[in-house]
């Protein structure tokens, strides 16, 4: 087994710290004990994005808010799927790991950061939502392992009440808010129904195929 070597570490405002790891050709983002992140497992990361994205049914130069910029899967889908007028605002609290995008990860980014519908701003997401008023068309948030955080008590506000109000007033009529978590949580759903939206719960599997890991996505409407 080749051990895991450890290659950089960035503070989390507020506390905590993040690790990056690497075995082989494989990368790890860590929390303490906890991985956030793993390069193996991508499909949820991407569905976050694709779903998300089919929802807005082809609309012509959508705007979009990526929360997390992570290793980059849920950017490199929406690209995927976004035609050449859109723009994608990446919101990331942690400078390094923009650093890191453009460093020991970079093979996992294939230049998406270079897009020219990408921008990147090192800021707290709750910050730039709070900003948008009706600017996006989507708001896709993956952020400290989804509605029951790990990291950032202040992460909470994002799911709490307010955050999902403020959500609403960031998003365009018939935008979508998309949530992704590594597991479920009956009491997000109802929060979203008592917020105003029209919520549905999809389960993915964290590989992209039909085993392993389930992750949960919610996509929530405006009503």
């Amino acid at each position: 087994m080749i051990p895991w070597e450890h290659l950089a570490a960035a503070q989390i405002p507020d506390g905590g710290e993040l690790r990056l790891m690497r075995r082989g050709a494989e990368l790890s983002i860590m929390s303490g004990s906890t991985e956030l992140m793993n390069s193996r497992l991508s499909g949820s990361e991407k569905a976050l994005a694709s779903l998300a994205i089919e929802r807005l049914g082809g609309r012509s130069k959508p705007q979009i808010l990526i929360g997390g910029l992570g290793m980059g899967f849920t950017l490199r889908a929406a690209l995927a799927d976004l035609p050449k007028e859109a723009a994608v605002v990446v919101a990331e609290l942690v400078p390094a790991v923009v650093a890191w995008a453009r460093g020991p990860m970079a093979g996992l980014f294939e230049g998406c950061l270079d897009d020219p519908r990408v921008s990147v701003r090192e800021a707290d997401v709750a910050l730039v939502i709070g900003e948008a008023r009706g600017g996006f068309d989507a708001i896709l948030l993956d952020v400290d392992n989804g509605p029951g955080g790990l990291n950032r008590e202040a992460n909470d506000g994002l799911y709490s009440p307010a955050g999902l109000a403020a959500a609403k007033r960031a998003l365009r009529p018939g935008g979508v808010l998309a949530v992704w978590s590594g597991g479920r949580d009956d009491g997000f759903t109802r929060r979203l129904r008592s917020a105003g939206y029209a919520a549905e719960e999809v389960q993915v599997r964290a590989t992209g195929g039909k085993r392993g890991a389930r992750h949960v996505i919610w996509l929530a409407t405006p009503r």
